[in-house]
């Protein structure tokens, strides 16, 4: 089984910045994806960015040039990196673990960008 627990949501004006982590426990396959996704009120949850064990990424169209997904492999972290945020950004963000066919969810965090 895989845990993942989420942390460095909150409420931010439109312009600010905010970094997301995520933590990875149990039996995790070295060989994994990891990667954030959102889901705003009333919308369907979609992929903001993911990052391979090795290291590649890809962002959603809407986050290009914004955000920036890392991850620490000898923590089973990820991180992202929230810049220039807008009021469109405001969403739950969930964090996914991707190894051998399953995925595994955070609880997700909640990220406001408000003035």
């Amino acid at each position: 089984q895989v845990q993942l627990v989420e942390s460095g949501g909150g409420l931010v004006q439109p312009g600010g910045s905010l970094r997301l982590s995520c933590a990875a426990s149990g039996n995790i396959f070295s060989m994994n994806l990891m990667g954030w996704y959102r889901q705003a009120p009333g919308k369907q949850r979609g992929l903001v960015a993911d990052i391979t064990s090795g290291g590649a990424t890809n962002y959603a169209d809407s986050v290009k040039g914004r955000f920036a997904i890392s991850r620490d492999n000898a923590k089973n972290t990820v991180y992202l990196q929230m810049n220039s945020l807008k009021p469109e950004d405001t969403a739950v963000y969930y964090c996914k673990l991707t190894a051998r066919g399953i995925g595994y969810w955070g609880q997700g965090t909640q990220v406001t960008v408000s003035s």
